[in-house]
């Protein structure tokens, strides 16, 4: 008689909550390589978000500022239609607005908006920055205060910033901090050290290990994703023993398959489809190789992500 043999790890993710409420999230958890049910725990079922800007991106295609072409100039309806029409398990609030190369917003008036978003919501919140690691360290530090009590992700800390970023988000006010490095199993293993050493514990950490849109470096995503996994379970690596999330949709809706309009390259066919295919594909392999929740844009991406889920894990 045939025995399937199980494969156990010593290891185990941490679990992170993010939110408050009846719908606050949980992230991580598990002690099995992704969607292995059949060999253990997978803890919390994959969460999908959809990302949100807080002034009116510009540069995001026609179809998708047409689908929210009402609410699209006001953060707080943005989110609210967002909640009630597609119901995410989160909402990625970008502070666009603070951006040193747009609108260089002061970090105290980008703040009160972003409180503003969470005070309209139920739905957790993840908040991230303008990528400008000085800009961000003073952002971070306002929408940390600001936010108090709404246990948001403060999307990211990196190595320019992590002591101001982790100092005020989850040591101040107990928030949770998004580890940021380079699609490097090193580098990531650092910043979580680094951020351990201030006093910021594994359950107020999610690791962002970097991105890229399928095609355009992808390999190296995935192949970290997977490294980090099986160094936290099967070596017990505890600096990695912490949820994944990947911000799908900063990277996918760059990329020439997505931004090529359809009148330049009618062969390719609608451009619509061609970033929904894009965000689908990219947001399957990461989730696949680790990654415990994806930030998406498309609502069609958001619903489809999320039948994949339930499919595998039933």
């Amino acid at each position: 008689m045939f025995k399937k043999s199980v494969q156990n790890f010593s290891g185990k993710i941490c679990e992170v909550e993010i939110g408050t409420g009846e719908k606050a999230i949980k992230l991580g958890g598990e002690s099995v390589l992704p969607f292995y049910s059949f060999d253990g725990n997978v803890g919390n079922t994959p969460k999908v978000g959809m990302e949100i800007s807080d002034i009116v991106p510009e540069d995001w295609s026609d179809a998708l500022k047409d689908l929210y072409k009402d609410v699209i100039s006001d953060p707080v309806a943005w989110a609210k239609f967002v909640e009630e029409k597609y119901a995410p398990d989160f909402i990625c609030l970008k502070l666009d607005s603070a951006d040193p190369n747009g609108l260089d917003k002061a970090p105290e008036e980008v703040a009160k908006g972003a409180k503003a978003v969470a005070e309209a919501i139920k739905t957790p919140l993840v908040v991230a920055g303008t990528g400008n690691h000085d800009k961000d360290a003073k952002l971070f530090e306002k929408v940390a205060q600001e936010l108090d009590g709404h246990n948001v992700l403060l999307l990211a800390a990196v190595e320019d910033n992590y002591k101001t970023v982790a100092a005020a988000g989850a040591m101040a006010y107990n928030h949770k901090i998004g580890a940021e490095s380079s699609v490097d199993i090193n580098l990531a293993k650092q910043m979580n050290i680094l951020v351990n050493q201030l006093g910021v514990a594994n359950d107020k950490i999610v690791d962002n290990a970097g991105s890229a849109a399928a095609g355009y470096g992808y390999e190296y995503v995935v192949s970290t994703l997977d490294r980090i996994r099986l160094a936290a379970l099967g070596q017990n690596d505890k600096t990695l023993q912490v949820p994944i999330i990947t911000p799908v949709s900063f990277d996918t809706w760059k990329v020439k398959e997505t931004v090529e309009l359809e009148a330049d390259s009618p062969q390719w066919g609608s451009q619509e489809d061609r970033g929904i295919a894009m965000e689908i594909a990219t947001a399957t392999g990461v989730l696949a190789s680790g990654s415990n929740a994806v930030i998406l844009r498309h609502p069609k991406s958001v619903e489809t992500i999320k039948n994949f889920v339930n499919a595998l894990l039933g």
